[in-house]
Order: C-alpha cells, then structure tokens, then sequence
C-alpha cells in the first residue's frame, strides 16, 4: 500500500460544487487534509488511477498533482494516516 500526497487547484470558475464534490471524492478514498489544498492517503492505487478517479472534480482549467511519498516526514502528523 502506497502513501500519496494529492494537491489541487480548482478551474478558474469551477461549476457548482465542485469543490464539494471534490473533497467527497478524496474522503471516499481515505484521504485526510493536511493543507488547505493538499491531501494525504494510503492505496493501493497507483498515482495514474489516484489521478484518473480525481480529475473529474479539477475542472479543464483546474491543476491536480499526485505524488507518491517513498519517505516523508512531517511535524504534528496526523495519527489517522499511519493507521489506515
């Protein structure tokens, strides 16, 4: 199971919602927020099927990067990530 950290920017007018829709996608994969745009999760995914679930909710203009952490190290880390 790999740990991926997902940052986003959303189109320059986003439809209705998407933002919402957005953050239901990444809770439905486990993810938990760390930054205001930036998410963390564990998969068993790779970063392209991470990806291809979450770019529906960018929008065409928006801006989405996956990046899959072989080491990392964080302070004041957040206990649910390592559990899952």
């Amino acid at each position: 199971m790999a740990v991926y950290f997902v940052a986003y920017n959303l189109g320059a007018k986003p439809a209705q919602n998407v933002g919402k829709n957005m953050w239901d996608a990444l809770t439905s994969l486990g993810a938990k927020r760390i930054q205001d745009s930036v998410w963390m999760l564990r998969s068993n995914f790779s970063a392209a099927q991470v990806r291809e679930h979450l770019w529906p909710y960018v929008g065409l203009s928006g801006r989405l990067l996956v990046v899959e952490g072989a080491a990392w190290a964080a302070w004041n880390p957040m206990a649910e990530i390592n559990s899952v």
